[in-house]
């Protein structure tokens, strides 16, 4: 199946309308955005733009899906047939991956007539709801973390390609290897994982599956130490690997206080260098909490992939401005109760004072007045959006691997930016306001 049909029927439907009534052609800007944060989220991460850029680039039906489309007349022929010849050929400016977003921040931007934007609703959508969600939730677990390194685990907690691409979207946020072969060949994450309780039980004793670890992987490996007991399995693993034990692991029970024993143990045998590493359903707060604990990383499975307990972003695609009869470019906007959005296209900025984020300024009106605002009005800024595609011609340094860790370095740095505010994990306000100005 290719990206054409993960969609909406109705977005093929609208425009096989158009087409007939001659709307399809007109030039439209449509923009995606949150109206709110995730109850006491302080700030969000953008993620997945690389993605959308390739399923953007392969974004046109099989042969065998134009005909599925036909013969159950979903779409007329001349719709088959704008289909079979479909391009995108507009334009798209978009917050880099990495960046932060508020409510209302514009963080895509979609330019071109209105059939070739409307059959790209949903993939978008799709993408940015769930991959923003896991690159927010990552950034707040690694935040937590506080320097020590985060390994994605959550593969089994998900479906198989969402799995992929939350081991993507978890490196935007800080984390730093995965146990999903599938993301690390894609993406050239670093892979981690050693054993499981499974491969103790099928020995006949604790100390033959470490022996046979060991043997296999070499002293510098990481044992899993409490299907018995952790501190005889310590024992064990140091008498087998010696000192040089590379790490253990802890899944289960009070991990503050059994990492601490832990280390006094290691220690008190030598294995000073022996690395420390906690899973078991951790999220943010539970990170939080071990702190102080002697653990040198973490690996983290269900609550990063589904985003920590807010799987989606609640994004929206809107239209914001669309041409007219009369060949000129109109504002147009829903006033929907709870529902309403602002008309024209915008531009966002970003304010500073002393190198820290005041605010943010989404600038609506038409282009050409957006574009020559004072910026000087607010002192420091600096614009957030950047071209993806220019007049269909797709930015490729953006869909690369070293697009992703230099996503994960620059978000690092914008987080930095922020209030310290931003990083507590209580509820409260986003960490920056967002000023919305309309100009004409």
């Amino acid at each position: 199946m290719t990206a054409a049909l993960l969609t909406d029927m109705y977005e093929y439907t609208m425009v096989d309308a158009a087409l007939r009534d001659g709307t399809a052609h007109r030039q439209c800007i449509f923009e995606v955005f949150t109206r709110h944060l995730p109850q006491g989220r302080r700030y969000g991460v953008v993620a997945g733009l690389g993605r959308i850029l390739n399923y953007i680039k392969d974004f046109r039906p099989s042969d065998d899906e134009l005909q599925f489309l036909r013969d159950n007349k979903i779409v007329s022929e001349e719709t088959i047939q704008w289909l079979e010849n479909y391009t995108f050929t507009g334009t798209i400016h978009a917050y880099r991956e990495g960046e932060m977003f508020f409510a209302n921040s514009p963080v895509l931007q979609v330019e071109g007539t209105f059939a070739e934007c409307t059959v790209l609703e949903t993939i978008i959508l799709s993408v940015l709801n769930y991959d923003c969600a896991i690159a927010s939730a990552a950034s707040r677990i690694t935040s937590a973390a506080n320097g020590r390194p985060c390994a994605d685990m959550g593969g089994r907690r998900a479906h198989e390609d969402a799995a992929i691409a939350a081991s993507r979207s978890a490196v935007v946020g800080g984390f730093v290897s995965t146990a999903n072969l599938a993301a690390s060949l894609r993406y050239g994450i670093p892979a981690i994982g050693t054993a499981a309780h499974a491969f103790t039980l099928v020995h006949d004793s604790e100390r033959d599956a470490f022996e046979s670890q060991i043997t296999a992987l070499g002293k510098n490996t990481t044992v899993l130490t409490d299907t018995y007991s952790v501190e005889d399995a310590i024992r064990t693993a140091v008498e087998v690997a010696g000192p040089q034990l590379g790490g253990i692991r802890i899944d289960s029970g009070d991990l503050a206080s059994m990492a601490q024993k832990a280390r006094h143990q290691l220690d008190a045998l030598g294995a000073t260098e022996t690395k420390i590493t906690v899973t078991n359903d951790l999220d943010e707060y539970a990170i939080a909490a071990l702190a102080t604990a002697p653990v040198d990383s973490y690996g983290v499975g269900t609550r990063l992939v589904t985003g920590s307990g807010h799987p989606t972003t609640s994004m929206v695609y809107k239209l914001v401005e669309r041409e007219g009869s009369d060949g000129l470019m109109h504002p147009v906007a829903k006033k929907s109760f709870g529902k309403s959005t602002d008309g024209w296209r915008k531009r966002a900025l970003r304010a500073y004072e002393y190198g820290l984020a005041q605010g943010e300024l989404v600038l609506a009106g038409p282009e050409d007045v957006v574009n020559s605002w004072d910026e000087d009005t607010y002192g420091d800024t600096k614009d957030l959006s950047i071209v993806a595609i220019d007049h269909g011609s797709i930015d490729e340094s953006l869909t690369t691997r070293e697009a992703l860790f230099a996503a994960r370095d620059y978000h690092k740095r914008t987080l930095n930016e922020l209030p310290v505010n931003a990083l507590s994990l209580l509820d409260g306000e986003p960490a920056i306001p967002t000023e919305v100005i309309t100009l004409v």
